[in-house]
């Protein structure tokens, strides 16, 4: 891929722009459910299994209140007010409170990406909830070229080309976390959010679910695409379309990572398979159980949503006798 003199934009502002700025793509009235599916949206009986593991965490921590960042409309919320009525609810996202929240659920305005609202601070007794949220931050892009690794830039066409070298930090982390790749995500941006999300929690658990990768799993050529009516499409920064790189989850400094399998099949009892007989003397039941059968396999299937990287930090109170130290 050849270089080029000619003036370019800044990847992660033109990126920002386009999701976030004032006619971004998650400031639009159709929301993020309007173009895709995720674990929280649009994929029946997989919500609610979701927001059901979400209400376990909680409970086996110990923890009433349940905050979710970028919660799109509320989706999960509602769900988990109607499965957790007991529980303690705010969400946060780039929008003003959607008309179709719950009652009772509270709701913060974030500024978008990696920003977050101000009055987001000193949380205790939290499950701090960040779903398919840092994938959205906004990352420099580096690729390898015949005169070292440069960062992407954005052209007056809305093409990627190569423009700056990386700097000495960006470099640093692509050696540390990413060093054989032709294509490196650099997840320095995304690093400083989790660390900035995380020092706004006194006492709670804080866990990020993401589309990721560690290490053992780098891909060669990047993540980095775009979404539009529900299909994958060439990254466009003019607010039409998703834009999205999976995460370098390792590099966060997370207590535990898990697959999204994993946390299910530790927090939660896997359906059985209903008895054919059953569907003749109970059929709603019968149906019922296989729907929630089908959710099951759905949200832990390898390959796909199963395959989800979850990441778990627990953060305890500083005591005195910590400050002393």
């Amino acid at each position: 891929m050849p270089t080029t003199d000619a003036p370019q934009r800044d990847l992660p502002g033109a990126w920002a722009q386009a999701l976030y700025g004032p006619s971004g793509f998650y400031r639009q009235a159709a929301g993020p459910a309007g173009h895709f599916a995720t674990s929280a949206q649009g994929l029946p009986g997989v919500d609610e299994l979701l927001a059901d593991l979400v209400a376990a965490v909680a409970a086996a921590h110990h923890l009433e209140q349940i905050i979710e960042i970028g919660c799109g409309r509320g989706e999960l919320l509602n769900l988990l007010r109607e499965r957790a009525p007991h529980l303690r609810l705010l969400g946060v996202d780039v929008v003003p409170r959607p008309s179709s929240l719950a009652p009772g659920i509270d709701w913060l305005v974030s500024p978008g990406a990696e920003r977050l609202p101000e009055q987001l601070t000193d949380l205790r007794g939290a499950l701090v909830f960040a779903h398919e949220w840092l994938d959205v931050v906004p990352c420099d892009i580096a690729v390898r070229t015949d005169a070292g690794f440069r960062l992407l830039g954005v052209d007056a066409d809305g093409d990627l080309v190569p423009d700056r070298p990386l700097d000495e930090a960006q470099d640093a982390w692509r050696r540390a976390h990413w060093p054989d790749g032709e294509v490196v995500e650099i997840g320095l941006r995304r690093d400083a959010a989790y660390r900035d999300l995380r020092s706004r929690l006194s006492d709670g658990l804080m866990v990020c679910v993401d589309y990721a990768h560690t290490a053992d799993d780098r891909p060669d050529d990047g993540t980095f695409v775009g979404y539009r009516a529900g299909a994958v499409c060439a990254p466009r920064f003019d607010g039409s379309t998703d834009l999205t790189a999976h995460v370098a989850m390792d590099s966060l400094g997370a207590d535990r990572l898990l697959r999204q399998h994993e946390v299910a099949s530790e927090l939660l009892d896997r359906p059985v398979r209903p008895e054919h007989a059953s569907a003749g003397t109970d059929p709603s039941g019968y149906v019922a159980a296989l729907r929630a059968r089908a959710a099951w396999t759905a949200l832990t299937a390898p390959g796909g949503l199963g395959d989800f990287r979850w990441s778990f930090e627990r953060v305890a109170p500083v005591t005195s006798s910590d400050a002393a130290s």
